[in-house]
């Protein structure tokens, strides 16, 4: 699809994280689609910032899989691929199951809390069918533990590698599979709770693993 035209530019000043974070949301949001093709004058035009942020993002896309920059030609928007897209899964659900091992222990009455608003706030997008809001909610719960673990290598990694199953997470949650998610929340919730560090992490590790790796 053409880059849209009814978007507001950003404020000049942006950041390069925030050029970055917005092209990534426009590819894993199906704005733009597997095969398109991104000039940076056109998406520097859209955001309301210069061509280098937008060409710096570019290169963190192609870096996490979902853009193939093809020099001095063109950069396309990645497709689903299977085995890009199963290796990612495996080091998402691997980086999880860490963050959740690690974070266990330390948990608050607060953390748990957080957790329980964020599985409700996602159980409730499922029933309205708001995808959007899911994985929003989704994001904010899985985001505790590893906020609580503290673990900076585990985190980068997540900031890399999760934009690739945006796609698939999407899917996920528009199937029968995605109605199976909230007893998966709250079944990680329990355990985490009970302070129990194997079932917990297990937990964790099969959400993630249980990610399909190809739109079919």
């Amino acid at each position: 699809m053409p880059v849209p035209t009814d978007r507001p530019p950003v404020d000049r000043s942006l950041l390069r994280d925030d050029v970055y974070r917005r092209l990534r949301d426009a590819i894993t949001d199906g704005t733009f689609a597997p095969g398109e093709q991104l000039r940076d004058g056109e998406l520097a035009t859209w955001l309301g910032v210069s061509r280098t942020p937008v060409r710096e993002a570019l290169l963190r896309l192609a870096q996490g899989g979902l853009v193939v920059a093809r020099p001095g030609r063109s950069t396309v928007v990645s497709s689903l691929d299977e085995r890009s897209t199963r290796d990612a899964r495996d080091v998402v659900a691997a980086m999880h199951e860490l963050a959740v091992r690690e974070a266990v222990a330390r948990f608050t009455s607060a953390d748990l809390d957080a957790m329980r608003d964020a599985a409700r706030r996602f159980g409730d997008a499922l029933d309205a069918g708001d995808i959007d809001a899911a994985i929003v909610a989704d994001d904010e719960l899985h985001a505790v533990p590893v906020a609580v673990a503290g673990n900076r290598a585990a985190a980068a990694v997540l900031e890399q590698y999760m934009p690739v199953l945006r796609r698939i997470e999407r899917l996920r949650f528009a199937s029968a599979d995605g109605l199976r998610s909230p007893d998966r929340h709250e079944e990680l919730i329990r355990m985490c709770a009970a302070g129990d560090v194997d079932a917990a992490a297990a937990v964790a590790f099969e959400t993630w693993h249980t990610l399909p790796t190809s739109a079919g």
